[in-house]
């Protein structure tokens, strides 16, 4: 779909009783105002690659894999960024790719890469089209022509090693694609973010993407072996040893590099056994405060669930709003809880994933320090629940905006002694720059021993008649207050562009200096993402 997430009624929409809990929560009817364009009157500029570079393209990878024509270049022309959504639905595509060139192979990867340097045509590589945060928006800069570098046809388990616990994956392969493969040699990926539908093995690498259970898996980084990515200077390859300790980390280079220094072709992931058997649950605490403590006590003592998703009250009131009498209100026991003192607490969803008896062991300590925390268990009604919804909110965004409801999300990490005031300033940062009639969710999603990750949901009214300059006034608010706070600017979605100015507060001076030195060294002629990661 190009103007939003997945295909075209393939997905979950809002039920339908949301449009009260909109005109109460925000003060929208929840009446539909807008809605995207078709796909006729996307404006498009036409192509503007040269005919020598086109035909060096085509003889590279094969005439039918260098395409120009208006789907193709419309459904490569962003990502799912809330800007993106914007303008796709508008059907403002003028910037959009003068092709969309996809190899077969790793050797073709690097003699596009080759070629497009050597004509000045900037590359943008694309896997899923996931990027929350404009990290696929056709920036040309300097350049006269722009392709999109789509690794879709790299795709594929290549080799299984079971007992090492390693596999090499083609960097295009999407990630149900991946555990299907590997399930035939009872493995797993292990990695689930909220974008595993879509997202690909060489996207998550190249954006740090943590996965919903990080907190028993680990993120992708924790778990890359080794990699080869393709640069317009040649190829970086890194050994599959299980540690080193000869001198700093290429392959950390390249994970999170967004595609600034070239395009991952192949990625060697440790994997995991398929679990036997699970068990998602729903716990409840009075305050978040209260819960981010049980979920500190877990972590630090070695026994968290291997997923541990704590909502604060405002985000755990708008999910019993929207899952209605038939979901979570119903499962969590509403009457339990009001009886109980916890009507307007704050949930928990914890997962547990293992051998029946390992789990059982796993979990057992764990439970009692939740209850020893001020939690209440409310059974696995909620647990499964979300499990099934898992992937849902990102389709809603777009029932949302057709309500002309901003809807955006952004996330951070800091420490557990920082996590209550960072909490309070982003939210207070949100309303200041929002006003009064919005809804700032959060929840706990990636546990540490020494700290956690918030995520923030955001949801308002749109300003019809200017929304960008709206979104932008809000996202400056809270990435001021995230900086300022100490707080990484972003804990999993990566830099892309929309968090470009707040990179230096985190990597400082001079690590912006050795950046560009290695973005230099690996792409001189800067075709390479352009207006991403760096200024």
């Amino acid at each position: 779909m190009f103007w939003g997430w997945g295909e075209p009624g393939a997905g979950p929409s809002l039920p339908g009783h949301a449009g009260e809990f909109l005109r109460s929560a925000l003060g929208v009817d929840g009446s539909i105002v807008s809605a995207p364009v078709a796909l006729s009157e996307v404006r498009l500029a036409p192509p503007a690659l040269g005919e020598e570079v086109r035909r060096r393209l085509q003889e590279i990878v094969g005439a039918a894999h260098v395409r120009e024509d208006p789907e193709a270049r419309v459904l490569r022309c962003r990502g799912k960024s809330y800007l993106d959504l914007l303008a796709q639905r508008a059907g403002d595509c003028e910037a959009a790719p003068d092709a969309v060139v996809a190899p077969g192979d790793a050797a073709q990867v690097q003699a596009v890469l080759y070629a497009c340097a050597e004509a000045g045509v900037a590359v943008v590589p694309f896997g899923g089209g996931t990027s929350v945060v404009g990290g696929l928006e056709p920036l040309r800069g300097r350049f006269g022509a722009l392709i999109s570098l789509d690794l879709g046809r790299l795709a594929g388990l290549m080799t299984v090693d079971a007992r090492s616990l390693t596999a090499v994956l083609a960097a295009g392969t999407r990630l149900p694609e991946a555990d299907r493969a590997l399930a035939a040699h009872g493995l797993t990926l292990g990695h689930v973010p909220q974008s595993y539908e879509w997202a690909t093995v060489g996207g998550c690498v190249a954006t740090r993407s943590a996965g919903q259970s990080s907190a028993g898996r680990g993120r992708i980084e924790d778990n890359v072996v080794a990699l080869r990515c393709a640069t317009p200077m040649g190829e970086l390859a890194t050994l599959g040893a299980p540690a080193t300790a000869a001198g700093p980390s290429v392959r950390e280079l390249v994970v999170g590099s967004e595609g600034t220094l070239g395009a991952i072709s192949e990625v060697t992931l440790r994997v995991f056994r398929l679990a036997a058997s699970s068990r998602y649950e729903g716990w409840f605490f009075r305050t978040f405060e209260e819960g981010c403590a049980a979920l500190r006590a877990l972590v630090q003592a070695g026994v968290a669930p291997d997923v541990a998703r704590l909502s604060d009250r405002d985000e755990t009131a708008m999910s019993l709003a929207l899952a209605g009498s038939a979901g979570l209100k119903a499962r969590a026991g509403g009457a339990m809880l009001r009886a109980r003192g916890y009507r307007d607490g704050c949930l928990l969803i914890a997962g547990w994933e293992g051998g029946a008896e390992a789990l059982a062991r796993r979990r057992a300590p764990g439970a009692r320090l939740l209850r020893a925390g001020g939690a209440m268990a409310v059974g696995g009604g909620p647990g499964e629940a979300w499990r099934a919804s898992r992937f849902a909110a990102p389709h809603l965004r777009d029932d949302l905006l057709d309500r002309g409801v901003l809807v955006e999300t952004l996330e951070t990490a800091t420490s557990w002694s920082a996590l209550g005031s960072l909490h309070r300033d982003v939210r207070s940062a949100l309303h200041g720059a929002l006003g009064d009639r919005v809804l700032v969710a959060c929840h706990v999603s990636h546990v540490y021993a020494t700290g956690t990750s918030l995520y923030f949901t955001v949801l308002t009214a749109q300003d019809r008649g200017d929304p960008v300059g709206q979104w932008r006034r809000a996202k400056a608010a809270a990435s001021e207050a995230i900086a300022a706070a100490g707080a990484t600017i972003t804990h999993h979605h990566g830099v892309g562009r929309d968090h470009v100015p707040w990179l230096g507060a985190e990597a400082g001076p001079l690590g912006l200096e050795l950046l560009r030195a290695v973005r230099e060294r690996c792409d001189p002629a800067g075709v390479m993402n352009p207006g991403k990661l760096l200024a």
